[in-house]
């Protein structure tokens, strides 16, 4: 049986961004893809992503904070960031991996009340998962 290409989000601290693609990813290309997510650094589940996952019927509490694999990177088919640090810190991919960058504002640098703060988690949710499924529609 053919493997499924290997998609791999990435940002700097694989604790928001990157998890809520990679949850994204599973709902909507598993049946096509390989899907995985990391970091330049490991910050771990921030729980503002986990709850505004969980308001989209989505549980990713099982879901790890990783440092990039570079075996992982190098086998990729497609390495996509999601931030400007993790687009200009990414490690050299080889020639076959078509990198792409989708750049979202950090929910974890929002500021103001609880209410502005969670409507800037949900307006990136719901642009990662638009995103994603532009992706799966038109394949880039």
């Amino acid at each position: 049986m053919m493997s499924k290409p290997i998609i791999y989000f990435l940002c700097t601290g694989n604790s928001c961004r990157s998890q809520i693609a990679e949850a994204f990813g599973h709902k909507h290309l598993d049946s096509q893809y390989e899907v995985h997510s990391a970091g330049i650094e490991a910050h771990g589940l921030n729980p503002k992503a986990v709850d505004i996952m969980e308001e989209a019927g989505i549980d990713i509490t099982n879901q790890q904070s990783n440092i990039i694999d570079n075996d992982l990177l190098n086998r990729a088919d497609y390495v996509i960031t999601l931030c400007g640090d993790a687009n200009d810190n990414c490690p050299m991919t080889p020639l076959h991996v078509n990198r792409m960058h989708w750049g979202f504002e950090d929910p974890a640098k929002a500021t103001g009340s609880e209410e502005e703060v969670h409507a800037i988690f949900a307006d990136v949710r719901d642009a990662i998962e638009e995103r994603i499924i532009r992706f799966k529609n038109e394949g880039k």
